[in-house]
């Protein structure tokens, strides 16, 4: 598998298939073919991307150290970045098809809708991480400020969660809700689980 991730190949391949979710939905937009409303169908299906991206990014680290898949390393900073680039689509959509680019009705309804607002911060909390995600950036802040920042991705996963969450109560559909809460909670966890036994070997 180390060998397989490793190829030459791979991380091109690799990125191409992210970018497969925005051609579908760019394709389905120019034949008419999103549904009865197109621009709620947008939004959500680049949020849900943004979050899959995200799952994908944290799952990451628990991979590489159950498997010893040391070659998905290299791959962590292409999927963080979708993860912003989606999570980018995301909002300009809303700010786009919902509000028009209205700078002020986009901060009211950010002000005034809780969902709006976590998500809303998810991304800005999602912006220094993304800056940073350079060779450049790591030399500059020195890899133990670089680490502490990133950990600020945990931040965003749960921020991302709360906003799925509430954006679905409306409608009282939680089932998918459940289902990224448990990838989550399994990814986080077993960051705090790792965490747990290094610290007990270090100490022993």
């Amino acid at each position: 598998m180390n060998r397989l991730l490793a190829a030459p190949a791979a991380k091109p391949i690799a990125f191409v298939a992210c970018l497969l979710p925005l051609a579908w939905l760019v394709t389905r937009a120019t034949t008419d073919s999103l549904g009865p409303n197109p621009a709620e169908a947008l939004i959500r299906s680049t949020g849900d991307w943004t979050l899959r991206m995200l799952c994908l990014t944290l799952a990451v680290t628990p991979f590489r150290q159950a498997f010893g898949w040391t070659a998905l390393a290299r791959w962590r900073r292409m999927l963080g970045l979708y993860t912003f680039f989606y999570g980018v689509l995301h909002f300009l959509c809303f700010a786009w098809l919902d509000m028009g680019f209205e700078l002020t009705a986009i901060l009211k309804d950010i002000a005034k809708r809780p969902f709006i607002l976590v998500g809303s911060t998810a991304l800005l909390l999602m912006l220094p991480l993304a800056a940073t995600s350079f060779n450049r950036a790591i030399r500059a802040l020195g890899a133990a400020r670089w680490q502490a920042l990133h950990r600020a991705v945990y931040a965003v996963a749960l921020l991302a969660l709360l906003h799925f969450f509430w954006m679905r109560s409306g409608k009282n559909d939680f089932a998918e809700v459940g289902v990224y809460a448990a990838i989550v909670a399994l990814l986080l966890g077993w960051r705090v689980w790792r965490t747990g036994v290094v610290r007990r070997v270090v100490t022993s």
